[in-house]
């Protein structure tokens, strides 16, 4: 078994994060198969390329710091830049005692990893559907004793007695997405094609009310289906489009793209200890102001919102259901563009059980 043992560059090249070796004239030397996908280049284009020439970072302290070949770094929730595409990262830079000036760089996009489940989190999803079984029964006894009231009362009082339903009825659908927040029954998943869902959604979105919001769609129509549940994905884009739709309400010109693309590369899935290929990205944007900081990395956690009647159960239930489809789902803000990006990573259907 110890000759088994995979090497220093099969453990590097099995990591789920981006790591480039620096030379001491911050020349590219070695990079890993997540950094080709993560700065959309491959190995042979990056290796030989001044690092500076290949990213943009939007904090110059940072790029002054890697001039120092003694310096280790440690940034957190930084924006890069390669080409047009911003992404925010998690950026360390460690010095190799060994060979003075080489340094070795990882960089993680802020989010990732996010599907290993943290101490105490399922908990946490289980704590909503544990407190809506306990409601469910006695809003039922409310509900009838408000409906036999009703029938005693005088027609100027009735009214009163149709708001105690109405509001029954508002916490029991309440109740109901919590319940299926803390579920731990999956949808079952199958091949979709994923712009009939997409379309689907937008349709929805549409139909549920007037709105000045320009929907957009970007598709890439030679992509192939994704291993999906279908009801599960359209709720997913439902509420991610109705959120961006009223994100970007109050902009002048409110718009909201959905695109489609094929992004190449591997996501671990920690949650199932495996490797899944995740190929296909669907990211809904919107010109809106963006999420408050003080939210930016709580937005998937249950009763956390931004909105005056919200209930904070939305991205929390959007989680949940990319996660049942072994999927991933992360979102950032580009400042320089004035966007807010949602992105989700799906697998193939033709890779289903595919191992990395």
């Amino acid at each position: 078994m110890e000759d088994q043992r995979p090497g220093p560059g099969a453990q590097i090249a099995g990591l789920i994060f981006a790591v480039l070796l620096l030379d001491p004239d911050l020349v590219v030397r070695e990079a890993n198969p997540a950094a080709e996908d993560l700065l959309h280049r491959s190995a042979k284009r990056l290796v030989g390329a001044k690092l500076l020439d290949v990213l943009e970072l939007d904090d110059a302290r940072v790029a002054m710091r890697l001039r120092e070949a003694d310096a280790r770094l440690t940034v957190r929730g930084m924006t890069l830049r390669c080409g047009a595409r911003a992404t925010q990262v998690n950026l360390t830079v460690s010095p190799l005692a060994s060979h003075p000036g080489w340094r070795v760089m990882t960089i993680s996009e802020v989010g990732q990893g996010e599907m290993a489940e943290l101490p105490g989190e399922e908990t946490t999803l289980r704590a909503p559907a544990i407190l809506a079984h306990e409601i469910k029964n006695p809003l039922a006894a409310i509900r009838g004793a408000g409906q036999l009231v009703a029938r005693k009362l005088e027609e100027k009082d009735r009214p009163l007695a149709a708001m105690i339903s109405d509001e029954v009825d508002r916490i029991a659908r309440l109740v109901d997405r919590m319940q299926r927040l803390g579920s731990e029954r999956a949808d079952p998943v199958a091949p979709v094609n994923l712009h009939v869902a997409v379309r689907s959604a937008i349709a929805t979105v549409r139909t549920a009310g007037d709105s000045d919001v320009e929907l957009v769609e970007e598709f890439d129509p030679s992509l192939p289906p994704v291993l999906a549940s279908r009801d599960a994905l359209e709720q997913v884009l439902i509420n991610l489009i109705s959120n961006a739709r009223d994100a970007c309400a109050g902009a002048a010109s409110p718009r909201v793209t959905i695109r489609t693309r094929f992004a190449s590369g591997l996501v671990s899935n920690l949650k199932l200890g495996r490797a899944v290929r995740l190929p296909i990205e669907i990211t809904v944007s919107d010109n809106g102001p963006g999420i408050e900081p003080a939210l930016c990395d709580h937005v998937f956690e249950p009763f956390v919102t931004s909105k005056a009647s919200g209930q904070g159960l939305g991205l929390a239930l959007v989680r949940k259901l990319v996660r049942d489809m072994d999927g991933r789902i992360g979102h950032q803000r580009d400042e320089r563009a004035g966007l807010t990006h949602f992105r989700i990573h799906l697998p193939l259907a033709k890779n289903e059980g595919e191992q990395a």
